[in-house]
């Protein structure tokens, strides 16, 4: 056997273990039952979230659709100086929930779960469970009210308390756009078999 077959071999088969997970996104992101049929995981850690912390699934898949399209290692953009020059991404959010560092360590602390990792479906949806139960005491925002949990969970409690949102037309748009999603998603997982 050649060299070059035997390098060839060996640089398939270690590709074939791979070093992480599935970061993908889901086929058909607009159907919820294709979402939990393609990834059962899924399903299973947005119940066991809904079971402990009483956020719906529907709220948690409308709100990870927003921010990372299902994406298990989504980060946000790089800025730019003068259009050309890095200068680091926009924030430090990460993961299928897009929790930023200081929020994540928070979780992290406050549940004793020092393991727990923003692409990790299981762990990202609990952070989901437990910030919006967070929201829940503290703002008195329904569980189920998908549009201002969304707003909550990117202005932060006390930016959403001050109205921040307000001044932001586009976020008020994509927040309905998270309440819309999360209703077509409510009625989607009603008929899925």
């Amino acid at each position: 056997m050649s060299r070059l077959l035997r390098a060839s071999i060996l640089l398939l088969l270690l590709a074939s273990c791979g070093g992480g997970g599935n970061y993908s996104a889901p086929r058909d992101l607009d159907n919820a039952c294709s979402i939990i049929r393609e990834r059962p995981r899924y399903l299973s850690a947005m119940e066991s979230t809904e079971r402990k912390w009483g956020v719906p699934v529907y709220v948690q898949m409308a709100t990870i659709h927003q921010e990372s399209k299902f994406i298990g290692n989504a980060r946000t953009p790089h800025q730019y100086t003068l259009g050309i020059i890095p200068m680091g991404r926009q924030s430090s959010a990460y993961g299928y929930s897009q929790a930023l560092d200081g929020t994540w360590e928070e979780y992290q602390d406050d549940q004793g779960k020092r393991g727990a990792k923003r692409d990790r479906i299981r762990d990202a949806t609990d952070f989901m469970g437990w910030y919006m139960n967070a929201t829940h005491e503290s703002l008195g925002i329904s569980k189920s009210d998908a549009r201002n949990q969304y707003l909550a969970y990117h202005e932060g409690r006390s930016g959403y308390a001050r109205g921040s949102y307000n001044s932001k037309p586009w976020l008020l748009d994509v927040a309905d756009s998270v309440g819309n999603r999360a209703e077509r998603y409510r009625k989607q997982l009603q008929t899925c078999s």
